[in-house]
């Protein structure tokens, strides 16, 4: 789709990316748990001055039944700025949508009328598997070569391996598998990279069979789920390193690499660890030739009643924090965790990365407290903060409050319901406050759960830089 000048939305550094203003609509994912109806995407309107802010007020909603929307990203973003870019004049126009449970991808056009955006085109399942091999798409990252989507199973009912896709940036055909030699990577979940030293990183999860119908506690216990990082080659598409975390952490999820594209750290969450149920951070980070890993942020599961407990937690008296999403703001000084069991977001300034520092804490929902939200102090809430998005100045933090749909029900039995909060970020000392305005929940919804949010224009997790 050619345009004569790069997207207004595209920014050379993150340094300047964080003088953008503020967004004013949001993109949500929402899902029908129990494949009744199709999943649909929500749009938000977050423009402060409107008279309609903290509402839904568009849909979009999708054709078919069980896709179960997870995650999305932009069809185009900065990094089709860095200089080697063959497509530096793509719009950021279309919303892709992957169903996680279906394989089925969607192209949404949001230009025309971004408060309803339009399905433009639909991949099915066929295509992913045809000619790349593989099913269960999950993260979209907005490269400068194409698009790369990360996905879990293999084709044809295989389990695996996992692996990535990339897709045209302007027909959006599948061009195939992106790796040339994998080495012995099999489970897939999460991908980014530091873009400017070619250099990918990517996570494990699990194979379809191992999440599709919630978490599998034998599988859980004997340490059979994701425990490594891939770091690959970028331009060569090879993986040249595996770190292993340790069989007892389970499940490193999602990767934040520094947005500063002369840095080479990141951190991702491990959601738990099979000996204590803590949770925990760990960095990344170039140690000569090579990378290593060290856990810096550890937060402990919380005693509680087995009464209080649902049957997959009674064991254990203890709830698990679970940290499934983490986000790191564009300036790279604060990380966002959420702690989805426990039902609190947490902020730490990573100015040094190696020593995070606890600057605040939010909570709402989780599994025990149920923490009301304060524009509806009398409404105990189910589900915690999950996927976190942040804005690009770094003043305004979203979250929503399901993580998946079996897993949902494993750990919120009797409903997780359907809300997203926005939260206001001291952006010099630290330190969140719910704001009393935005809070979309319940029948908003109308009855769908909601997972990913993409903020209009882009935000801390959809977008890479090649200039410092």
């Amino acid at each position: 789709m050619p345009f004569l000048k790069p997207d207004p939305t595209f920014y050379p550094s993150p340094r300047d990316a964080a003088e953008a203003p503020p967004e004013t609509l949001a993109y949500v994912a929402a899902f029908s748990r129990s494949a009744d109806r199709p999943d649909a995407i929500a749009v938000l309107d977050t423009d402060e001055a409107s008279d309609r802010y903290g509402q839904v007020v568009g849909w979009t909603d999708l054709p078919n039944v069980s896709d179960e929307l997870h995650h999305f990203g932009w069809n185009a973003c900065s990094s089709a700025l860095c200089p080697y870019a063959p497509h530096p004049h793509v719009e950021r126009r279309y919303l892709v949508v992957p169903g996680l449970r279906s394989s089925r991808i969607y192209i949404i056009d949001i230009k025309g009328d971004p408060r309803a955006p339009t399905i433009v085109k639909t991949l099915e399942p066929e295509e992913l598997a045809k000619r790349a091999g593989y099913s269960r798409p999950h993260t979209v990252h907005c490269g400068p070569e194409g698009l790369y989507v990360s996905a879990l199973g293999g084709a044809d009912g295989n389990e695996g391996p996992g692996g990535v896709a990339i897709l045209d940036h302007n027909s959006f055909e599948v061009l195939g598998r992106w790796e040339v030699d994998r080495g012995d990577q099999y489970l897939a979940y999460d991908l980014w990279w530091h873009i400017a030293h070619d250099v990918a990183v990517t996570s494990e999860w699990g194979t379809p069979s191992m999440i599709e119908d919630g978490i599998v506690p034998e599988l859980l216990l004997n340490r059979k789920y994701g425990h490594r990082l891939h770091f690959w080659d970028l331009r060569r598409r090879r993986n040249v390193q595996t770190v292993d975390l340790g069989d007892q952490y389970q499940m490193p999820l999602e990767l934040r690499p520094a947005h500063d594209p002369t840095k080479q750290y990141g951190f991702v969450g491990v959601v738990v660890s099979v000996e204590d149920l803590s949770a925990s951070v760990w960095l990344w980070y170039k140690d000569g030739k090579e990378f290593a890993v060290k856990r810096v942020i550890d937060i402990p599961a919380e005693p509680a009643e087995t009464d209080d407990l649902p049957p997959a937690l009674q064991p254990f008296g203890a709830v698990p924090p679970l940290v499934t999403d983490i986000d790191l703001s564009v300036d790279d000084r604060f990380l966002y965790v959420s702690a989805w069991g426990t039902g609190e977001l947490l902020q730490y300034d990573v100015s040094d990365p190696f020593e995070p520092r606890k600057v605040g804490s939010v909570h709402l929902g989780g599994v025990v407290r149920r923490t009301a939200h304060p524009a509806a102090p009398d409404l105990p809430l189910a589900g915690g903060p999950q996927m976190v998005e942040v804005s690009r100045d770094g003043k305004r933090v979203y979250v929503s409050n399901s993580l998946y749909g079996a897993w949902d029900d494993q750990f919120y039995p009797d409903g997780v319901g359907a809300w997203v909060a926005k939260l206001d970020v001291d952006t010099e000392l630290g330190g969140l406050v719910p704001d009393g305005r935005f809070f979309p929940h319940g029948d908003d919804f109308r009855g769908l759960r909601v997972h990913q949010t993409r903020l209009q224009g882009g935000d801390a997790s959809s977008d890479s830089y090649c200039y410092p």
